[in-house]
């Protein structure tokens, strides 16, 4: 080997044109498949579909993801009403991709797809109360934040699991 050999190489190697690295993990892009939309022609919240993944965004931030997006449909579908109750305009749009697995999920309930996603929604609306304050309840009916409502003096209620050890 000649003594000019490595430098000829690195010359080489300098000239070439740089290629870019596979990456193993390089995400993929983000199918859209449902948006709200408001008056104002902005995106309030999406469903998109990454890879086998879908995704729900909410005001430009991913919130979650799940394996079926209709529960996140029906929860946008809530958020356009909720909207729209306080006088706000907004739509909901969304693909015909999605469209199909409500219907073929409706198809396996015997119900319509509208009625199915009115179903679902109404699941959202159950954790309001009837009178429409949007004060939330626990299971017995009262107000999830009743324990602000106790006297302060009271001692706190025990949480921790009982163990079966005795108390001091």
């Amino acid at each position: 080997m000649s003594k000019q050999s490595k430098a000829k190489r690195d010359k080489r190697k300098k000239q070439a044109p740089r290629r870019p690295f596979a990456r193993l993990n390089a995400q993929q892009p983000v199918q859209n498949h449902a948006a709200l939309v408001n008056e104002e022609g902005q995106v309030v919240a999406a469903i998109g579909l990454q890879g086998s993944e879908w995704l729900l965004a909410i005001g430009g931030q991913t919130m979650g993801n799940a394996d079926n997006p209709v529960p996140m449909l029906a929860m946008l579908k809530h958020l356009a009403n909720v909207q729209e109750k306080e006088g706000r305009k907004v739509t909901l749009e969304y693909s015909a991709a999605l469209q199909q697995m409500i219907d073929d999920l409706a198809a396996d309930e015997g119900q319509t797809a509208d009625d199915y996603l009115a179903g679902l929604v109404s699941e959202f609306e159950g954790a309001e109360d009837a009178d429409g304050t949007g004060e939330v309840r626990d299971a017995d009916g009262a107000p999830a934040d009743a324990d602000a409502d106790a006297d302060p003096a009271a001692p706190a209620p025990d949480t921790a699991a009982d163990d079966g050890a005795p108390r001091a």
